[in-house]
């Protein structure tokens, strides 16, 4: 029988990001992906144009509808609405053996928000503390969780490490911004460990979705969390080595 990840978040129509890029990941791992949709958006190379916030019942009665218990892990991508946080941290509290990868997608890399500010709070203060979830934000999103100043290279270890203590499981702090080389960080109960190799030329639109579903997929098939993260960093510079 396949692993099962549930993917819950924001649609994009082109599937590069969001749940629908997450069933592409998926079929790549052999994983069966169920899906629940916060909202969906309307995306292109210059960014969101429209974001249609579906009503919190409705995302209720979708999760309610999830495989919950026969899950391996949970994809969690971009929530519209502290409603939508909320409705997603219950299930989630009560299954602390449940890995649950939230990458806390603020607003699109090429522009326009997907959440407003109280809702990027309730995801700090109450779904990224909570002790099964693997939190995967990129440098921007870690400095405003962290409430700090731009994080540079040499302090994305401590920065990974200070996010953990909040409560997470783990975290991996994504570099791929930083001027020269991309690194990353992740921070987990064996300690601090960073990736880096050399940057791959090129251009690809989701690589953070791609990294946290890849991630997803390893951590349902009960792979540890440091070969997981190899593991997923390797299939998203495979991608990219692609385009």
């Amino acid at each position: 029988m396949s692993a099962i990840v549930l993917s819950i978040g924001t649609t994009h129509p082109w599937n590069v990001a969001g749940v629908g890029r997450d069933i592409v990941v998926g079929a790549d791992f052999g994983v069966r992906v169920f899906t629940a949709v916060a909202a969906v958006s309307a995306q292109a190379g210059y960014g969101v144009t429209a974001l249609h916030v579906l009503p919190v019942e409705v995302l209720a009665a979708q999760l309610a509808t999830l495989p919950w218990d026969s899950a391996g892990a949970v994809r969690i991508g971009a929530l519209p609405t502290l409603s939508a946080v909320r409705t997603l941290v219950e299930p989630l509290r009560l299954r602390p053996w449940l890995p649950a990868v939230v990458d806390p997608v603020f607003s699109a890399s090429r522009g326009g928000e997907l959440a407003d500010t109280a809702t990027r709070y309730a995801v700090r203060d109450e779904l990224a503390a909570l002790p099964n979830v693997v939190l995967t934000p990129n440098l921007d999103e870690a400095a405003f969780l962290l409430g700090s100043a731009p994080i540079e290279r040499d302090a994305i270890g401590e920065a990974a490490a200070a996010l953990r203590a909040r409560g997470a499981a783990a975290v991996l702090l994504k570099g791929g911004h930083l001027d020269g080389e991309p690194a990353d960080a992740l921070a987990s109960a064996a300690g601090v460990e960073i990736f880096s190799e050399p940057r791959i030329a090129g251009e690809m639109h989701g690589t953070g979705c791609t990294l946290a579903m890849a991630l997803a997929c390893e951590l349902a098939g009960g792979t540890p969390i440091a070969h997981a993260v190899r593991a997923a960093r390797a299939y998203v510079r495979a991608q990219l080595a692609r385009h």
